[in-house]
């Protein structure tokens, strides 16, 4: 049985990606958007869409019962969640398929298996897996933990067994600072995750965070997709990725495939998912971060190097086929990078911006594409996540894929909203970048050569011209630029 329609339980560029994907394949989509949504590109390019009201996100893109309803009344088969939202519900998975549709995604087992950092470590420990030296037992009481982390060694990180995004997290590095730091932790992953259940582990110094994309069906196939290296963090929340990692010798990049791989196998996973790796360059060692039960934010590179449709394989997977290809048909080709721009002011704290957007700028680059959920006359407000875009470019080596993104950052443009472009321009200019020469830490341990610089006359200008325009009401022949939705690709992000 092939899905002929599905629901798309999500909003913005990864709604539009999905639809890129079901077109290909002759599939109806069905989107959904709020009131203030209506002229926004996820909600005018699905084949039907649905308003689903206002107000809270609970009673919107997380009410379970409502779209699933939709999805009824649409006589869609499947629902796809794209990323965040209800991406890595259980309950929603199970849901979906109690009222017979079908769930693009694993099941609801394996997401409860790796969505708690404790059990799931506890689940692994006799598959081999390597793990970071640490403690994630039962035992909360505070003096039985500081006896733990003194065991394994400062500095360690004290961190929420059911979170994730750098909540509930601390980097200890004197006996000191535990107690407080404990406490902290603790009262954040409560407020956050309604769990206030601590892990603790070895702090690895300058880290590398790799991970591998994989994807497994229901006859037993698993494959990878390579890996990326995710180490440019802020706050830990990744903003710029890349593929193949930088500086990996082939050796290791056979073992980390090959360890997530061998995790998904014992584990009979279905669909998409990303092993999650920490490694250190200093002596070539890796070990298990976590598993994301989803299509990464970051997917884009993947695809870029291997040329594979990760959106079809999922939707392959989730409607009983084989996976159609063998893992020594899987190559990595050239060089790929992303960065994510976001409505924010890095030059002021990174505080938020909201607005109209007045015009957007398209990059004009062979290989470079714009994933975006906005065009001119979109309101960004502070009810979704703040990322404006995923800009993506592709060179035969790494060099020529950070020289073409920061070409094309210089005409990717969100007039009327602060970004963070200039921001990314400086981490990509920066000798130790171009050198390969990343680590988690890299925009805190460079944080003085990446702060704001004086304004060019010509950008003053600009500046200025957009803070005059947006006072006046844009005509309706303003509402959108030609460009990304003439050729749609790939908005919710983690």
């Amino acid at each position: 049985m092939m899905i002929k329609k599905i629901l798309i339980a999500n909003r913005g560029e990864i709604a539009l990606r999905i639809i890129s994907t079901c077109r290909e394949m002759g599939i109806k989509t069905v989107t959904i958007f709020t009131d203030t949504e209506k002229e926004y590109p996820h909600a005018l390019h699905g084949d039907e869409s649905f308003n689903i009201g206002s107000g809270p996100l609970s009673d919107t893109y997380l009410n379970q019962e409502k779209l699933v309803a939709i999805a009824k009344k649409s006589k869609a088969e499947a629902i796809h969640p794209g990323y965040g939202f209800l991406s890595e519900n259980s309950t929603f998975a199970r849901l979906v398929e109690k009222n017979g549709l079908i769930f693009i995604g694993p099941t609801a087992e394996h997401m409860e298996l790796m969505g708690d950092k404790i059990g799931c470590k506890n689940a692994l420990e006799n598959m081999n897996i390597p793990f970071v030296p640490g403690y994630h037992g039962d035992n909360q009481d505070p003096s039985h933990l500081f006896d733990k982390a003194k065991e394994i060694g400062l500095p360690v990180v004290v961190k929420a067994s059911a979170g994730g995004g750098g909540k509930g997290m601390r980097v200890v590095f004197a006996a000191g600072e535990f107690l407080s730091s404990l406490e902290s932790a603790k009262r954040e992953a409560l407020n956050a995750f309604g769990n206030d259940q601590i892990l603790i582990e070895k702090y690895i110094l300058k880290p590398r965070h790799i991970e591998v994309q994989i994807m497994g069906d229901t006859h037993g196939n698993a494959l990878h997709f390579f890996e990326r290296d995710c180490s440019i963090q802020r706050r830990h929340q990744k903003i710029i990725e890349e593929t193949p990692a930088p500086h990996l010798s082939d050796k290791v990049r056979e073992e980390i495939t090959s360890s997530a791989v061998s995790l998904i196998k014992q584990i009979n996973y279905r669909g998409a998912g990303t092993v999650e790796y920490l490694y250190s360059p200093e002596d070539e060692s890796f070990y298990f971060l976590e598993m994301n039960t989803r299509l990464q934010v970051e997917h884009p590179i993947t695809e870029m190097v291997t040329n594979c449709d990760l959106v079809r394989l999922q939707i392959l997977v989730a409607a009983g086929k084989e996976l159609p290809l063998k893992q020594d048909e899987i190559k990595q080709t050239g060089h790929a990078i992303e960065v994510r721009l976001y409505a924010e002011d890095p030059d002021n704290e990174f505080l938020p911006s909201i607005g109209k957007i007045l015009h957007v700028g398209i990059p004009t680059l062979k290989n470079v594409r714009l994933d975006t959920g906005y065009v001119a006359g979109n309101e960004v407000s502070i009810n979704f996540d703040p990322m404006l875009a995923k800009l993506i470019s592709w060179g035969e080596n790494r060099d020529m894929a950070r020289k073409k993104m920061i070409h094309s950052l210089d005409e990717v443009s969100f007039l009327g909203i602060k970004t963070n472009r200039e921001y990314l321009k400086r981490i990509l200019s920066t000798p130790e970048f171009g050198g390969g020469q990343i680590f988690t830490d890299f925009v805190v341990e460079y944080k003085d050569l990446l702060g704001p610089r004086e304004l060019s006359t010509g950008e003053l200008a600009i500046t200025l011209a957009a803070n005059i325009f947006g006072k006046k009401p844009l005509k309706e022949n303003t509402q959108s630029v030609e460009g990304p939705w003439d050729n749609l690709t790939e908005f919710r992000n983690i």
